[in-house]
């Protein structure tokens, strides 16, 4: 773990040269980078009908951030747990996993979620130690492929990687056991690069119920709230997927950040006690939330069962852009997290423009489809970012635990 604290505390490891064909860096950079999606839209060519077309057009200005992506794990178990990602060849195509460098560059990703998340049934310190494996992964990973990867921890980071063409990589936390119960940890994870954290997947976290799990919690408990009151302070992004209805709902109220689904679906469509009910995306688009519709057959197929299709992740965009507006949805295709399978046409990260296409076929306006891709996740960042800076002048780290708030 000792090669962790240079790759943050250098910033010069940011600042690695431009990639080839790459337009070139400036001779000084601007205090804010300048978003080159938000330069000009890219308004409907009547001389290109072809909806496929459309969408390549529209994603080459407006890529896609996608919200999950579980490759670091997956490329762990197929090396024995071993933290050697130059055993794997990500330039030139991977094998048997969802995701790789080619496949990112055809589907148009500018921005990726990367999960360091640890199994459900991994808990106490233990699921910090993990964790901790899981964030060294990832950042071995970026500086394997620094012509590919950029580390990335704020909204003006995402703008920088995209105009050096590199894929802006974030790291993501799932479900609260990862931090086991301590605010100390939950700081550590975010001076790793931690920029999100799931409050509960699969198995509740003793202070967050779960979705998939008998509700203990009442939603948060009172330590669960603080959990939020921190991660608000700190600048983390608090994703409810995988949380119960009433952690959502709870979470929702106390965050003074918007809140973000990295990886859900519209339960109106699909019964599945992770999706999200339609009053909790009204609460959640009242508070500048982002719902990123994931890919995974049992979250999208009507029934969670059989073959989904594009037509049923186009479905679930359309409800939860029809329920919370245009502003407050994104993706989140949750590649190489296991499940049940992807649907036809969407199997790994090539297949955005596919999706995209569907959406030009169901009449989308190009600016809705520019913020599904890319602006609803940047300014979701810059939300949280800017509420951590107001917060930081009037709130002290809390130091208190679980013991003391909830018994």
């Amino acid at each position: 773990m000792a090669d962790l604290a240079p790759v943050l505390l250098d910033a010069t490891d940011l600042l690695d040269p431009p990639a080839l064909n790459a337009p070139p860096a400036p001779s000084a950079a601007p205090a804010t980078p300048v978003d080159p999606c938000t330069e000009a839209e890219l308004s409907p060519d009547p001389g290109v009908p072809d909806a496929a077309a459309r969408a390549r057009a529209l994603l080459a200005r407006h890529p896609v951030v996608d919200g999950l992506n579980g490759l670091a794990w997956e490329l762990r178990l197929r090396s024995g747990h071993e933290l050697t990602p130059s055993r794997f060849d990500l330039d030139t195509g991977e094998g048997g996993v969802h995701t790789d460098i080619p496949r990112l560059r055809a589907g148009h990703v500018a921005a990726q979620f990367w999960s360091v998340s640890v199994p459900e049934v991994v808990t106490g310190d233990r699921a910090v130690s993990v964790t901790l494996e899981q964030v060294e992964f990832v950042h071995a990973l970026i500086r394997a492929y620094p012509d590919a990867l950029r580390l990335t921890l704020t909204a003006d980071d995402m703008i920088e990687a995209r105009r050096r063409g590199r894929v802006a990589s974030l790291l993501a936390a799932g479900g609260g056991q990862c931090i086991d119960s301590s605010l100390g940890a939950l700081r550590a994870l975010f001076q790793l690069g931690v920029r999100r954290m799931a409050l509960a997947e699969g198995r509740n976290t003793p202070w967050a119920d779960a979705a998939a799990d008998e509700p203990r919690a009442g939603g948060l408990t009172l330590f669960g709230e603080e959990v939020i009151r921190e991660m608000n302070r700190i600048g983390m992004l608090v994703d409810l997927s995988g949380s119960s209805a009433a952690t959502m709902r709870r979470a929702i109220a106390i965050s003074k950040a918007p809140v973000v689904f990295s990886h859900s679906a519209a339960r109106a469509l699909t019964d599945h006690p992770a999706n999200v009910p339609d009053d909790v995306l009204d609460r959640m688009a009242a508070r500048g939330g982002v719902c990123m519709v994931t890919f995974e057959a049992e979250y999208v197929c009507p029934d969670g069962e059989g073959t989904a299709t594009v037509r049923d992740v186009a479905d679930h965009l359309d409800h939860v852009r029809a329920v919370a507006g245009p502003d407050h949805i994104g993706l989140g295709a949750s590649y190489d997290t296991g499940g049940v399978g992807r649907p036809m046409g969407l199997e790994d990260t090539s297949g955005y423009p596919r999706l995209i296409a569907e959406l030009v076929e169901r009449g989308w306006p190009e600016s809705d489809l520019a913020k599904l891709t890319w602006q609803n996740a940047l300014r979701v960042m810059r939300d949280t970012e800017f509420t951590a800076r107001a917060t930081q002048h009037r709130r002290a780290p809390s130091t208190v635990t679980i013991g003391r708030l909830d018994g």
